[in-house]
């Protein structure tokens, strides 16, 4: 003989069954709107901020890389002394390396870590 409950909303079983996958479809359907959160925040070409004009130090090939579409990489400032290295390749080319804060060739661009030293 059944029971009324059996007649009325299934078997016992059957609810475990749709319950473990309504479970399962809010789970998964939270774990994707969590990894379109997350997503976009790991998808960055590179850390690091950009200059006033859109444009930062190209460590890996030297010079200056623009990301906006209207940048142009600006022309470095000239030093005084006339010396001007585009890069750490370029100062090492010359014999110069390292360059320290106050001798011909010295620039900020040249120095990573700030500390008055370039092409460490």
């Amino acid at each position: 003989m059944k029971k009324p409950r059996d007649d009325a909303y299934g078997s016992e079983k059957g609810i475990r069954l749709e319950f473990a996958l309504r479970s399962m479809v809010l789970i998964f359907g939270g774990l994707i709107f969590l990894y379109s959160l997350l997503v976009p925040a790991f998808v960055a070409a590179h850390p690091g901020g950009l200059a006033a004009d859109g444009c930062h130090n190209d460590r890996k090939n030297g010079g200056r890389h623009c990301h906006r579409a209207n940048a142009q990489p600006t022309k470095p400032k000239s030093q005084p002394s006339g010396t001007y290295y585009v890069n750490c390749a370029a100062a090492r080319a010359t014999g110069a390396a390292p360059v320290r804060r106050g001798d011909p060739g010295y620039g900020n661009h040249l120095d990573r870590d700030n500390d008055g030293v370039g092409c460490e």
